[in-house]
């Protein structure tokens, strides 16, 4: 069986060119028939981490078929360091970079949530610096392409807006625990800088969306538009009828490793 390797990248914010931070890695690496499939790269959600349903039960896949399998927390997530208020979206996307960079061979990239947003901008920088041929796929579940501008920003209050531009900081209610979500000044303005919506998006692979119908978080719309906007890539939409944001459940689950072994 494939081994999980522990590893710890140093990561350095190349927009503000601050210190370097660490940030918490588990590489599985690939065996016999697997050697000859793509590799997979996790991206989890916002105020998710590496633990997730989703992501063991991907590890879990690839241990039984010989696949590479890596995941990793952002900065402010899980087992890594730094806080989470003090994250941004460009500072998470360069972890993601650092950790692909890191990973072997083609990749299917698997993003969940805010997840999605990041897979597609990752997409963007590898063909930017001429690296396409690093993407074999990516599966997109609830895709939050843009959430700090389209699912947050523009459907807050007055109020709200007041708050998180007075105080730098609004904690948001979340439905998934007692502990609220903290939604920066900081966070809003950066998301700005990485928007996607309202352009042609690239991803210059295959494409799969996994969209619940009855997902609060992000609007089954909202994956409908963004099939819109992809389309000059080969794209698959899969509406679950039932399905809630999480698309946690064995069925759901079931249907992301089938996207994923559709792809490669």
């Amino acid at each position: 069986m494939n081994e999980i390797v522990p590893i710890v990248l140093s990561v350095s914010t190349s927009q503000r060119g601050d210190a370097s931070r660490a940030i918490a890695v588990r590489q599985r690496l690939a065996t016999g028939a697997g050697l000859e499939r793509p590799g997979v790269l996790w991206l989890g959600g916002f105020m998710s981490d590496m633990r997730s349903g989703k992501a063991m039960a991907l590890d879990a896949w690839a241990a039984r078929n010989g696949r590479a399998f890596t995941r990793f927390d952002y900065t402010g997530h899980g087992e890594s360091g730094g806080r989470f208020e003090d994250g941004t979206i460009g500072q998470w996307l360069d972890d993601a970079l650092a950790v692909l960079r890191a990973a072997a061979g083609p990749l299917i990239l698997v993003g969940s949530s805010m997840g999605g947003w990041l897979a597609l901008l990752l997409a963007r920088a590898l063909h930017e610096a001429g690296e396409t041929e690093r993407l074999a796929g990516a599966v997109l579940i609830a895709p939050a392409v843009d959430f700090t501008e389209r699912l947050m920003w523009d459907q807050f209050s007055p109020d709200i807006r007041a708050t998180i531009e007075e105080n730098g900081l609004w904690l948001r209610p979340s439905p998934y625990g007692d502990t609220p979500y903290p939604i920066t000044h900081a966070l809003i303005v950066d998301g700005r800088r990485h928007l996607l919506l309202g352009t042609a998006i690239r991803t210059h692979c295959p494409v799969h969306i996994l969209q619940g119908m009855h997902d609060e978080d992000v609007p089954w719309q909202h994956a409908m538009l963004l099939v819109e906007h992809l389309a000059e890539d080969p794209v698959s939409l899969t509406l679950v009828r039932d399905g809630d944001h999480r698309l946690s459940r064995e069925e759901d689950i079931a249907k992301l490793i089938g996207a994923v072994e559709q792809i490669a």
